[in-house]
Formats: C-alpha cells, structure tokens, sequence
C-alpha cells in the first residue's frame, strides 16, 4: 500500500464478511476434478447450484465449482495449455503461496495416509508446530495444498 492513501479511504475492519471464492486455473480438468471432489472430499456444485454466470461454461466442461465445509466456493477454470512459469512445482511460481484445509487433530495422520494411498507426492511435512501439525503436496497442476490441524 503506498503512503498516499489516507486512512478514510480504507476498508475498515469488518467491513469484508468473508473469503467469497478462490479461482484456479487448471490444465487437466479430469484430474483436478478428481483431486478436489474424490481425495479431499469437497462437495462439487451441479445444475442449480452453479452459480447462473458461469451455468454456460459449466456445461461445455470449462468450469467446475466446489465448496468447502465452510462455504468457500474453489472454481477451476480449464486452461488446456496452462503452463507454469516454472515446471518446477518446488519453486513458487505464482503469488499465492498455498490452499490450506483445516481438519480435526484425530483425522490427520489418517489424511496423511489416504495422500500416501493415493500415491501424491508430500511436499514438505509432516510438520509438527507449535500451531499444530500440517503437510504439503501439489494438485494435479503444481499448485501448493496444505492440510493442518490445530494442537491436540
């Protein structure tokens, strides 16, 4: 923020309720799909609830939407020839830096194992922190994903 904004001009605290949607783009819709709806469990919005502007793109296979448990809405956008700036995923190549999915301290190590299961690549982790444990690994297009929980 430069130094030129007066105070009044800011948001105030408050004033933002909550995290609306978070939009990623994917290059492989299946397996994107597969990743959110299947191995982390989020529920995917079809028909009525898609939301109406984007019903259009929904329909020819260029979108799909799902909610987490606390009603953030994650829209993937299919972008066939997406590439990363970097085909390394271990070097952050966007400005976001990861997803993060809260879970209950008695289900994260049975998390883990249904990552190893699943045969996805742990990133970094298990950790274990004073503000609980998490671990890392990649969506299906290199995009950073975090499980944690807080301490027991």
């Amino acid at each position: 923020m430069t130094s030129s904004l007066k105070s009044s001009q800011w948001l105030t605290t408050g004033m933002l309720r909550r995290v609306h949607h978070i939009a990623l783009h994917v290059q492989n819709m299946d397996a994107s799909r597969q990743f959110y709806g299947q191995l982390l469990g989020l529920r995917e919005l079809r028909g009525e609830e898609v939301p109406e502007t984007l019903r259009q793109q929904f329909e020819v296979g260029e979108v799909a939407n799902f909610v987490t448990p606390d009603g953030t809405i994650i829209d993937l956008f299919w972008k066939p020839n997406l590439l990363p700036p970097d085909a390394d995923p271990d070097r952050e190549f966007t400005r976001a830096g990861h997803l993060a999915f809260d879970i209950a301290p008695d289900l994260f190590d049975q998390a883990v194992e249904i990552l190893q299961q699943n045969q996805i690549s742990i990133a970094h982790g298990p950790v274990r922190r004073p503000t609980g444990r998490g671990v890392y690994f990649y969506d299906p297009d290199g995009f950073l994903v975090e499980i944690r929980c807080d301490p027991e």
